[in-house]
């Protein structure tokens, strides 16, 4: 469930963009990760677990292989993350500099991804498959955990469920009010998916760089808040 406090202003916009723009990117690898890399998630471990239980179920080895790759990696980028920026409060107005810096990695490590992606031109073997689908996972996980780091100003990107339950929930129980940007969230996701799902029938090659893409303009975005409250233009909440 979401609780994160609401900032104000220009700030405050284009923080929930640069946040739309990483469930974009989710999407992206979504369905990258399961179109092209062995019918398993990169940030869903809801999902992954039932595909495993599944693949246990019908005995199929390479099933149970895909679900337990996706879910080390994104133990393992979790981890890295919360290791990363342990000790460090999020704030109402900006991304903490070690959240933006692990973003920056995620970029990078999608960017790995991207061009091993395109130097095969979109069609991976078995063992390099198995590569990009614990890259991708380790992305995913970092980028979960890089947004609960930040705390206020952030929300979750790679698992919406709980997003749209309290959205329904708020709108109908009218308890609280509605995040009105939760609609441009769960867009973004399916702008994503299918962008990328349009790439690899019309560029294959191209389709590995549009999550890469999307982190680095939502870590664009997120610098200006920072460097406005390290000059003192906007003060932390």
């Amino acid at each position: 469930m979401e609780t994160h406090a609401v900032p104000t202003g220009s700030t405050d916009r284009v923080m929930r963009i640069a946040v739309v723009m990483l469930v974009a990117a989710s999407g992206a690898v979504e369905t990258i990760s399961f179109t092209a890399l062995d019918h398993v998630f990169a940030g869903v471990m809801t999902s992954n677990l039932a595909l495993l239980g599944m693949a246990i179920g019908q005995g199929r080895a390479t099933g149970v292989n895909a679900a337990l790759l996706a879910l080390a990696g994104f133990g393992v980028g979790a981890a890295a993350v919360a290791w990363v920026t342990r000790g460090r409060e999020g704030v109402a107005t900006h991304w903490p500099s070690r959240v933006l810096s692990c973003l920056v990695a995620e970029a990078a490590l999608l960017g790995v991804g991207a061009g091993a992606w395109a130097a095969v031109d979109g069609a991976p073997d078995a063992m390099l498959r198995d590569v990009l689908q614990f890259g991708a996972a380790l992305a995913m996980g970092a980028q979960a955990a890089a947004m609960v780091a930040a705390g206020r100003a952030a929300a979750p990107t790679t698992y919406l469920t709980g997003t749209l339950a309290t959205y329904i929930v708020r709108g109908v129980g009218r308890s609280r009010r509605a995040d009105g940007w939760v609609p441009a969230r769960l867009g973004g996701l399916i702008v994503g998916a299918a962008a990328a799902m349009v790439l690899r029938r019309v560029a294959p090659a191209w389709a590995g760089a549009l999550p890469a893409v999307l982190v680095t303009v939502a870590v664009v975005l997120a610098c200006g808040p920072l460097v406005k409250v390290r000059r003192g233009l906007v003060a932390p909440e």
